[in-house]
């Protein structure tokens, strides 16, 4: 059978990646504070969100649209049009030049639904740890720090607190600081910064949703290695993607429109094609003389400009696939015969319906 390749991705098929990721990225969270504890789960945070800060924070400046304004105001202003972007809720109030709100209410995005019951304080302060903290060093500024008034994993209203330019330099443990208490102004969205309409349409803003998602867990897993070992980190990342692969196969299944009567072989290799195709890269399906179907995936954006990654950090995310295929169908066989990070010329999946009882 000659070969076919996937059409361009819509946006529901982008959403239902950018829903997959946006879970996994949660479900890392949860297993590392389950199986190695709050301390290890908070140090991985702090290490994922400072790589993540210092990776994107500068270069995302004039995108948004921020060059030129006072230090306090633009690093609010990033929060709340970066994170707008990625499809998060929050808020956006200036006080002065040297004084600007953020608030990221409740339900929080990247604890959704009852998992945030599961996330340790020391999650949630450290990730203010590795970003928050960092934005007056990465503006030059060394006197701008940030004031935390409130946390939701603490049962309060929501994330909440100012970016602050202070008369002296900040030294290093007073760059962030806790005030709980004190109330965010209330939010006046004729106020708040914009992103330039015609910078940013639908199209761009649905491929820069799935993008947020899939960036968490590009910085995340090859972290979980570094900081645990190969050994633990491949496995904390594989079981949560086996997981959550299985948790939301159908919401994605149903994004990318395919029904329950396309299961088999067949339709978990056009699974797999639309998966690539929806994450920015490209797959070819076909079938072998004995029958069995090959996706051939040339590309794997997620591990565009990682360094030399150790395997597990593939066997990690590849849990995600297997998760996906054990709620698709758990008679499918399914045999991994080639890998990029090998040194191949593709990912190469053989998919074959298997022996049923």
């Amino acid at each position: 059978m000659n070969s076919s390749t996937a059409p361009n991705p819509s946006a529901d098929h982008l959403a239902a990646v950018a829903g997959l990721y946006h879970a996994y990225q949660t479900g890392l969270m949860l297993t590392v504070a389950l199986k190695r504890g709050r301390e290890d789960a908070a140090d991985w945070t702090r290490a994922l969100f400072r790589r993540q800060h210092h990776a994107k924070f500068r270069s995302s400046f004039d995108k948004l649209g921020l060059t030129g304004m006072p230090d306090a105001q633009a690093a609010a202003a990033y929060h709340y049009l970066a994170n707008q972007v990625g499809g998060v809720d929050v808020e956006y109030v200036a006080e002065s030049d040297k004084k600007a709100w953020v608030r990221f209410p409740p339900p929080r995005w990247i604890y959704p639904g009852a998992s945030i019951c599961g996330i340790p304080r020391e999650v949630s302060r450290a990730m203010l740890e590795g970003w928050y903290a960092e934005n007056g060093l990465s503006l030059n500024n060394p006197r701008l720090g940030f004031v935390c008034t409130s946390q939701t994993t603490d049962g309060q209203h929501g994330l909440a607190g100012y970016f602050l330019e202070h008369g002296r330099d900040l030294s290093a443990d007073e760059r962030l600081c806790f005030r709980p208490g004190e109330m965010p102004p209330r939010f006046d969205p004729a106020k708040a910064p914009t992103l330039p309409a015609n910078e940013w349409p639908a199209e761009r803003l649905a491929k820069a949703n799935r993008n947020y998602a899939m960036e968490y867990v590009r910085t995340g897993l090859p972290l979980l290695t570094e900081l645990f070992g190969p050994s633990d980190g491949g496995y904390l990342g594989r079981h949560a993607g086996r997981l959550i692969g299985a948790q939301g196969y159908r919401a994605m299944a149903e994004g990318f429109g395919l029904t329950p009567s396309e299961g088999g072989a067949e339709g978990f290799a056009h699974l797999l094609q639309a998966m690539a195709a929806a994450e920015g890269d490209s797959a070819e399906i076909s079938q072998d003389a004995d029958g069995a179907w090959l996706v051939r995936r040339p590309f794997w954006r997620l591990g565009r400009g990682m360094d030399q990654p150790h395997p597990a950090v593939f066997e990690a995310w590849h849990g995600l696939i297997e998760g996906l295929l054990a709620s698709h169908d758990r008679f499918v066989v399914l045999t991994l015969t080639r890998r990029l990070d090998q040194g191949d010329d593709a990912i190469l999946w053989r998919v074959r319906n298997g022996a049923e009882p």
